[in-house]
């Protein structure tokens, strides 16, 4: 007996797709939409950096969604009133919190040009899936990896780490451990202490413990001591550890450092270990001659972690995983499937597919996006981008310096600048927590804070191509006013 009501529901009077009954009015719709976000990208600097989100606003937000269909004009006017004005506040020249790119507006069009295609990037034999592969054959150019090298693209660096984590385990456990787990292998990694907080989230998503992470000690300028390293990798190996896995950082979130990557590389080699180089921005420095020595070394890494959509300024998301050699993606991903079977010819061809290196099998075409940047603007055009960033960071440290009420907090070898508003001790952190949250209230700019040697720290990370020298003076002044309009009422 069939219990579905085929014929009831074909001869049903109800729309039979999802497409526009009138391709007219979505093409109005759609140049409205073009025209009001080109508007919005080019009057950015016009407006407040960050807005906050108002109750009521948020209460809509939070409401229940009027999934009963609607014109589609009136949900773009919705976006537009409830959404639009209360972004990150990233794309904004004044926006230096955390490491935010700016996107692009060639970039957004790219993403519409993707979203037309809706190609799913798992396999098959498409061009989308040859547009990746040229991607990723020109990231590893750039860093100097070798033909055999692969990759893949990745929502951003927390899983590019992750993949490098696994890779890093089967390459230590052998190709069982996709199967039987660990087991009671004692496995070891090591990174600075100014590693990015994903690294040891990949350790426990691997199974082998975040506890399993060695923070090895920095020097004055937060580089990883190589010495410091090699008397944990010794010290495991007589407690019958075993160290499988050094991560070197290509730029630290807190102050921008770089490890010594040519060092930590030829300790790795000497110790059999996986050298990964989390560089999640400062990787790209690659792309400019002037800051390149920064990264030397890091064309002899195993894999390579970064983002596209910091300093490359491709639209979110956008990472990145590069490999010396595929085989290793093979080995850690591929698996059989009777429906995921590739074929000789046919759309079931060009294998290896994305699937098999990595461990999604949906995935969208971020590529074209990467695609788009790389092409339309140049390498060169994006290390210029990360040179003025980083001349920006020491514009604004050369200000801090001649301003007594200032202080730095931390070197500042790249784009990232720590400094606070002078205070008494116990009263400095929570000073300037308050000065950071008064002037993103009020949209004069976006810093974010950290913490530098116990101390509670205004973070300007420079990432944004718009942002220009106007910014980091008006950081510098919006951060003078709130805190001596702060000092005096809280009688600091």
């Amino acid at each position: 007996m069939n219990d579905y009501p085929v014929d009831n529901l074909l001869t049903m009077q109800v729309r039979d797709d999802l497409d526009p009954e009138d391709w007219d009015a979505l093409r109005a719709l759609g140049h409205r939409m073009l025209d009001d976000m080109v508007d919005h990208l080019r009057d950015l600097r016009e407006g407040p950096v960050w807005r906050p989100l108002p109750d009521a606003t948020r209460a809509i937000l939070r409401g229940p969604l009027d999934a009963g269909g609607a014109d589609p004009a009136t949900a773009y006017d919705r976006f537009r009133e409830t959404v639009l004005p209360y972004g990150t506040g990233n794309t904004h020249p004044g926006f230096t919190g955390w490491v935010h790119g700016g996107g692009t507006p060639l970039g957004m069009l790219a993403e519409m040009l993707a979203a037309g295609l809706n190609a799913n990037l798992g396999g098959r034999d498409h061009a989308p899936v040859e547009v990746e592969r040229q991607v990723i054959r020109w990231a590893a150019e750039a860093f100097g990896l070798p033909p055999a090298a692969g990759g893949l693209l990745v929502t951003g660096s927390s899983m590019a780490n992750f993949i490098a984590v696994l890779l890093a385990r089967t390459a230590a456990l052998g190709a069982g451990v996709r199967t039987g787990g660990v087991g009671p292998a004692r496995l070891a990694a090591y990174a600075s202490t100014g590693v990015h907080r994903c690294v040891p989230d990949a350790l426990d998503m691997a199974g082998i413990g975040s506890a399993a992470l060695r923070s090895i000690p920095v020097d004055a300028d937060f580089r990883m001591d190589l010495a410091a390293l090699e008397t944990a990798i010794a010290a495991d190996r007589a407690a019958g550890v075993t160290p499988f896995l050094v991560v070197g950082t290509a730029g630290s979130v807190d102050v921008g450092a770089f490890d010594d990557l040519a060092g930590i590389a030829g300790i790795a080699a000497r110790e059999r270990l996986w050298f990964h180089v989390d560089g999640a921005f400062g990787a790209l420095a690659a792309l400019s001659p002037v800051l390149r020595p920064k990264v030397a070394g890091i064309e002899r890494a195993r894999s390579i972690a970064f983002d596209f959509h910091k300093w490359a300024q491709v639209p979110y998301d956008a990472g990145c995983i590069l490999v010396r050699d595929q085989a290793d993606q093979v080995a850690t991903f591929a698996g059989e499937a009777a429906y995921l079977t590739p074929g000789t010819h046919g759309l079931a061809a060009n294998a290896p597919w994305p699937c098999d290196l990595g461990p999604d099998l949906s995935r969208g075409f971020r590529a074209l996006k990467v695609w788009f940047t790389v092409q339309s603007f140049g390498a060169a055009a994006l290390g210029a981008v990360a040179e003025r960033s980083c001349a920006l960071a020491h514009h604004l440290a050369s200000l801090i310096d001649a301003e007594p009420e200032l202080e730095l907090l931390a070197p500042v070898p790249l784009n990232i600048v720590c400094f606070r508003y002078r205070a008494d001790p116990d009263a400095a952190d929570h000073l300037n927590r308050t000065i950071v949250a008064d002037i993103q209230h009020a949209g004069l700019a976006a810093p974010s804070t950290t913490t530098i040697n116990g101390a509670l720290a205004i973070r300007a990370a420079f990432v944004n191509h718009r942002s220009r020298e106007e910014d980091a003076e008006a950081l510098v002044a919006a951060v003078l006013a709130a805190g001596r309009a702060a000092v005096p009422k809280r009688g600091i």
